[in-house]
């Protein structure tokens, strides 16, 4: 009998493969050949450049929830410096009761294209973690809290870094605003790992071929896409020249 593990690997695989056969994906394709790993688990991990971070390296890490088996590897693997950013109640109240490497620092705010107060939307259903301060199809409009978010430049000045190794965005279908910001902050970033959450909108994939097109604009390519082609991760080009 096939375990869970083994069943679930085989049904990512053939998801995989009719998500390419549909054409649906092919906006999102590999540029560049370059060594990578995937660090976390199947539900909150990203491919990761090997050869740009250590220990030394600062990762931001947007969008915490009740996953932090990306931060986790990071550190163990790399010793780098991992700062983690959410301001979901749930998630907040979880990482008070882990066992946390000193290495990992978590901050009760979140992301934004402008800092400030905001409201913050709990999912539909109680059981999930994951809300949103933007307007989406799993949010409840009538079920919100006031949360404090942060620009990616007004973090950086306030956690003191003048460059950030690793970004990585997973925040409910906030990333879209969110990225238009960034290209516009003098920050040096090498990499950014985003979860696309495109399925959240009737105009989602427009949504995503926007980002996309900021990003190469930058000189952000892709390096890395998980079997979900829901986090696609991207390499600063000037870092690779370095």
């Amino acid at each position: 009998m096939l375990s869970r593990e083994l069943k679930d690997k085989i049904k990512r695989k053939i998801n995989y493969f009719k998500l390419i056969l549909s054409g649906e994906t092919k906006h999102l394709k590999r540029e560049i050949n370059i060594p990578k790993k995937w660090l976390g688990n199947d539900y909150g991990g990203f491919f990761v450049a090997t050869d740009f971070i250590d220990e030394n390296s600062v990762v931001y890490s947007f969008g915490i929830g009740e996953d932090i088996s990306f931060d986790l590897e990071v550190i163990k693997k790399y010793n780098a410096n991992v700062y983690g950013f959410d301001p979901t109640p749930k998630s907040v109240k979880w990482i008070s009761d882990q066992i946390l490497p000193e290495k990992f620092r978590f901050y009760d705010f979140g992301i934004s294209d402008k800092s400030g107060p905001a409201t913050f939307y709990f999912p539909k259903n109680p059981d999930f973690v994951s809300g949103s301060v933007v307007e989406q199809s799993n949010i409840d409009l009538e079920n919100g809290i006031d949360v404090q978010l942060k620009t990616l430049d007004d973090t950086a000045h306030f956690l003191g870094h003048q460059k950030i190794d690793i970004l990585k965005i997973d925040i409910e279908g906030s990333e879209y605003n969110v990225l238009e910001n960034i290209v516009k902050s003098d920050l040096f970033i090498g990499q950014i790992l985003i979860e696309f959450h495109d399925r959240f909108f009737e105009n989602g994939k427009e949504r995503t071929l926007r980002v996309l097109k900021i990003l190469k604009e930058k000189g952000f390519i892709i390096f890395g896409i998980s079997e979900t082609f829901d986090e696609v991760s991207f390499i600063n080009k000037n870092l690779i020249k370095k």
